[in-house]
Formats: structure tokens, sequence, C-alpha cells
């Protein structure tokens, strides 16, 4: 499907890629990058812009040349707190601020596609929204761009999103119905107890040995209250306590993560977290501090919408490259947000090549073959035109 765009348009996603990739942004800060965004698709001919969307988004409408649905196009558009630690000739120019989740390479598919159609507006039976999302990883920005009417004037009928991926060979497009990515929660816990000295823990009441059998208890939820066709995640991220070896201190402090794909398991999960906490700290005679974050649900696809990626992918890469991706991927998307808002589909695009793509998502090292920008523009010009 390459050979339906203009010759220039593949060089400039690559063009755009290293651009974004050099001078990345973190989550809610990407103003230089909506604004060179912004510039681009003025450059195009794009006279409906709105800028500011959820802080620092970016939509662009586009009436086709003939009536159908309207169509929202996504693309991310925040960096990480990392420092790149890649050789790259495009690596990050920013100080403890890099691309290493494909963001960047989100950004330049959504932004070459939006020239190729703005070219071939007359082919598109109804209307496009390209929307640049802030905020990610982590922030809720697409709960904040829906705020802001993203999803009005035009009224979205459907929503598309991709998302480069290193666990998916370049040339393969990994599609599933049904949830997708998991929903991400979170929670804090505070154990106070009574400091002491380390050689006479009878005279104290110590958090860390309470905040050792919390998290050994924690595990207990999926392995033995979950049943095991419903993959769900509990992790403990962070644990702060004391200051010194022979100090038992007063406090401690837990920062977890819990996901899964299922509502029902979602919902329960805090009753779970807090019952097995009240009952350590019972028996262990502390004190505690509960707080449970709701952040992203699942990201769950159309199944029809999904038909259609299935379809288009076929015509881009050859229907023995379309596949269900495995293992189940544990990630989550605040895409999600509009998906539970409007029908939608998102995806992934294979992004690991034999020299490069080998690192993990939101490594210091992470890099992408080159070669899925191409396939990432072809599929969203494709779904472009797909009225």
């Amino acid at each position: 499907m390459t050979s339906t765009l203009s010759e220039a348009i593949p060089d400039d996603v690559v063009r755009y890629r290293r651009h974004f990739h050099a001078h990345p942004e973190l989550s809610m800060e990407e103003h230089e990058t909506a604004a060179f965004i912004e510039r681009e698709l003025r450059r195009f001919g794009f006279d409906q812009i709105r800028t500011g969307v959820g802080k620092t988004g970016v939509l662009a409408t586009l009436r086709g040349g003939s009536s159908g649905p309207v169509t929202l196009l996504r693309a991310d558009m925040d960096a990480l707190p990392i420092e790149e630690l890649t050789d790259a000739a495009y690596r990050s120019r920013r100080a403890g601020v890099m691309h290493a989740c494909g963001h960047d390479g989100h950004m330049a598919i959504l932004l070459a596609a939006a020239a190729e159609l703005r070219r071939r507006q007359a082919d598109v039976a109804g209307t496009l929204v390209f929307c640049f999302q802030p905020g990610e990883e982590g922030f809720s920005g697409n709960k904040y761009m829906i705020e802001d009417g993203a999803l009005e004037n035009p009224h979205v009928d459907r929503t598309f999103a991709l998302h480069l991926y290193t666990g998916l060979d370049a040339g393969k497009v990994g599609v599933r119905d049904g949830p997708f990515f998991a929903s991400s929660d979170r929670f804090d816990v505070e154990l106070t107890g009574k400091g002491g000295h380390g050689a006479m823990p009878e005279k104290a009441v110590d958090p860390i040995v309470a905040a050792a059998e919390f998290i050994t208890l924690l595990q207990t939820i999926v392995s033995r209250e979950i049943a095991p066709p419903q993959p769900a995640v509990v992790t403990v991220g962070s644990l702060h306590a004391g200051t010194t070896f022979n100090v038992i201190p007063e406090r401690a402090q837990l920062q977890g993560s819990v996901r899964a794909f299922d509502e029902t398991v979602r919902a329960a999960m805090p009753e779970r977290i807090e019952r097995l906490l009240a009952g350590l700290c019972s028996a262990m005679r502390l004190e505690y501090r509960f707080d449970f974050r709701w952040i992203y649900p699942p990201t769950v696809n159309d199944p029809a919408l999904n038909a259609v990626v299935r379809d288009v992918a076929r015509g881009v890469v050859g229907g023995e490259n379309v596949v269900d991706p495995h293992p189940i991927v544990m990630w989550s998307e605040d895409m999600s947000f509009m998906q539970q808002e409007r029908p939608g589909a998102y995806f992934l695009v294979g992004a690991r090549g034999p020299n490069v793509g080998s690192e993990p998502h939101h490594s210091a090292r992470f890099d992408v073959d080159e070669r899925a920008l191409d396939i990432g523009l072809d599929l969203m010009v494709a779904l472009g035109l797909h009225g």
C-alpha cells in the first residue's frame, strides 16, 4: 500500500520521528511538541485546528469529499523521565527525558498521515479528527481531552489508535477483540508502629517487618482469590522506611499498582487489599492509612472496528502477518477513556528488527525498527480512507 503515498511521505515520517525523539517533553508539558505539530498541520493546509485541548493537546479536523462517519485517529505525545543510553544520532537532547515508549513514532505516523489524507481529501468518506494527546504516561491526558470536548464538534462516531511494539517483529500487526490492555490503578499504604532500638525489638512495633509480611500477603490475592483465566497483577513498586541500620522506624510507606482485564476483578481489588492490611495490622499491633486511586480502566476493543483494522492490515502486510499478539500484555492505556465513550479499536504495530528494537518499552536503551513507521503510516491512511 506504500505505493499509494506521495514519495516524500515515507521520508517525512522518519524525519518527524527523529525530530520528536531528539526533542522529548514530559507529560502535560508538551508545549514545543504541540507547537511543532500545529505548524506542520497549518503548512499542510488544515484550517480547523484546536490547540490547548486537555492543556497541550491538538485536534485537527478534515471534512472529506463524501458523507460518512466521523473518525478520530489518535497519537500520544509525551515522553518519560529517563536518561537515554542509546548512541543514536537522534538521541534525546534533553537531559533526563526520553521517548522510551514509541510515542515519537506515533506522532510521526499520524502527522504524516494527516499530510497524505489532506492531499487526498476528496477521497475521504466522512470526517477525520486527528488527535495529538498529552499525558498518556499516567496523567490521564485522554480524559482531560474528552472533558475539553475532543469527542464533540464534530461528534466522533469511532476511534482508532496504534502502538509501536517491540514484542512483535516489524511487519506484523497485532489485533485482539475485547479487553486488549489492562486497567491500571494505584494504592498507597502507610504503616505506623512504634520506633525503637534495633537491639530491643520487643519494646518497638516494627513497621518494616509488617511491610514485608504485607507484600507477601498481597500475592495471595492473585494466586488464591482470582481464577487463573482472569489475568491480574498486584505489584509493590516502592517501599520507604527508616534512616539507618540500627533503628526501628515508626513508619513505613508503600506504593503499588493493580492491573486487571475484568472490571469485576478490578472493582474488588480495594476491598481485598484493605482486608489483608487490616487483619495484618490487627495481628501485629500497627495502625494504617490506605488510599486507592482509580486511574485507567481496561482498554476494550470493538469487534466490528477490529474487523476494519484486520481488513486494512491484510492489505498492508498480508493476512499471515495479522496476528493475535501473545503473550497477553498487562500494559494500561488511557485511550480506554475514549473507548468507553465511543466504539474503538486499538492495535499493535511490530517494531522489533534484527539490529534494533529488542529492548523493552521504558528502557533507557529503547529504540524501534523504523520500517514499522511506514507500516503504521499506511495503516492510518487506509483507516482514514475507510468510510
